[in-house]
């Protein structure tokens, strides 16, 4: 996996996205390569899993700097069922994920933290959903896990004005958890999966799963809609424009 580093320790899988020169954006291998790690989790004794990101940001979005690709509808939409493999993935484990967030968690990054179980974030942190200024879809089930968190009109708002919200922000709108200065980041995460590794396994699973499972009886319906609408949108005019425009910028 050349971007992403996975470890396991004491209990605890800590899965690292590692594109620090791109603020981790998410191109078509980083998405592979997280799959992989998640499926060493689920193959591992790990107990708790924590999703963190490499240099300064947890996720900074699909890299707009990376051409669309080409290819007919069946390719669109095997890419895009691929990326929403991640969601599939998170909240499919028996472990519970924690995600430690700092810095960017834009678009794809905000999702990969929603489909964790708990989203720790350092104050740093700036969450935001540009999808709609974008011309595009949102992915990775927000369209049902983004409402659940901060209510349907707020979920709204940020998705039609696609403003930025810092982790404090965050913490009172219910998006994440909890905040913490962003040098104690890694430590309290690590503290929480620590904690929840400590615990009988199979009642951190079962109750993962009950918890789960009348958020997730629409999970997939929701997926599937993301699919169908992000097939229309992502090839565009605007998103050709809007790309081409953030590809060009110095």
């Amino acid at each position: 996996m050349s971007t992403v580093d996975y470890a396991l320790d004491d209990g605890i899988a800590v899965i690292w996205l590692n594109r620090p020169e791109r603020l981790n954006a998410v191109v078509a291998e980083l998405v592979d390569d997280l799959l992989e790690a998640l499926d060493a989790a689920a193959k591992s004794d790990a107990r708790a899993v924590v999703l963190a990101g490499r240099g300064r940001a947890f996720c900074a979005g699909h890299d707009l700097k990376e051409p669309t690709p080409a290819g007919d509808a069946v390719d669109s939409r095997a890419r895009l069922d691929r990326l929403q493999d991640v969601t599939r993935r998170l909240r499919g484990l028996r472990q519970p994920v924690i995600a430690a967030v700092h810095g960017y968690a834009i678009g794809a990054g905000a999702e990969f933290a929603m489909g964790c179980d708990l989203i720790l974030a350092a104050e740093d942190a700036v969450f935001a959903f540009p999808e709609v200024s974008l011309g595009l879809s949102v992915t990775g089930a927000a369209s049902r896990l983004l409402p659940l968190l901060v209510g349907p009109l707020k979920a709204k708002e940020l998705l039609l004005l696609g403003e930025r919200v810092s982790g404090t922000e965050a913490y009172e709108l219910g998006l994440v958890n909890a905040t913490v200065p962003a040098d104690d980041l890694m430590d309290t995460a690590i503290a929480w999966a620590a904690k929840i590794a400590s615990h009988p396994a199979a009642a951190a699973t079962m109750a993962k799963r009950a918890l789960d499972s009348g958020i997730d009886s629409s999970l997939d319906a929701a997926l599937e809609l993301e699919v169908s609408h992000a097939l229309i949108t992502e090839h565009s005019a605007e998103v050709a424009a809007s790309s081409e425009a953030f590809r060009s910028r110095a």
